[in-house]
């Protein structure tokens, strides 16, 4: 049986107000959470898609609701291939990778483990050097940047790919590239 949340989710479109209004109800209704983040890797790739646009809204506001999941989250992510499914989620991770590296302790910290964090390098060293959108690879590169600071040999192969690829890129790959390797 389908919720409602699915039949929301059949019927959102790419307009932000349109994204947010189902992010508002999943937040209202945190019971649906977990349907959310199992539609994001549904077959279908159209709900999956939507489900993964709105997965992004509900992690900036409410991340923590994700670590009961990580693994999971971690797991599938990987299978994703539709392009609008792979950038929000790419941004959920950079999400992850920010609040774990955060002065302050929190859930994130407590939650992410050494494993966790060796599969996040993988998977956006993947989506840096396949062939992902720009923002894809934008959020892949700062996630990378903030694994860096924990995993020794991240940073000299960032450096190494953002060199090699700059001059076959696009502006705002450069732009996003330029900054990390200054911070390098």
């Amino acid at each position: 049986m389908k919720t409602g949340l699915f039949k929301k989710l059949q019927y959102v479109k790419a307009y932000r107000e349109n994204r947010q209004e189902v992010a508002t109800y999943v937040l209202n209704n945190p019971g649906l959470f977990n349907d959310l983040l199992h539609y994001c890797f549904d077959p279908d790739p159209e709900i999956s898609y939507k489900s993964c646009w709105i997965l992004e809204f509900v992690c900036k506001e409410k991340l923590d609701w994700l670590l009961p999941s990580l693994d999971y989250f971690i797991e599938n992510i990987r299978s994703l291939k539709h392009d609008s499914a792979i950038r929000p989620c790419a941004k959920i991770c950079e999400l992850l990778c920010e609040a774990y590296f955060k002065k302050k302790p929190s859930k994130t910290k407590r939650s992410l483990r050494a494993t966790h964090l060796e599969q996040l390098s993988e998977i956006n060293f993947d989506w840096l050097i396949n062939d992902e959108k720009v923002a894809t690879k934008a959020y892949a590169m700062h996630s990378l940047f903030l694994l860096g600071k924990k995993i020794d040999w991240i940073h000299p192969e960032l450096k190494k790919v953002l060199e090699q690829n700059f001059s076959v890129h696009s502006a705002a790959y450069k732009a996003r590239a330029r900054h990390i390797l200054d911070k390098l």
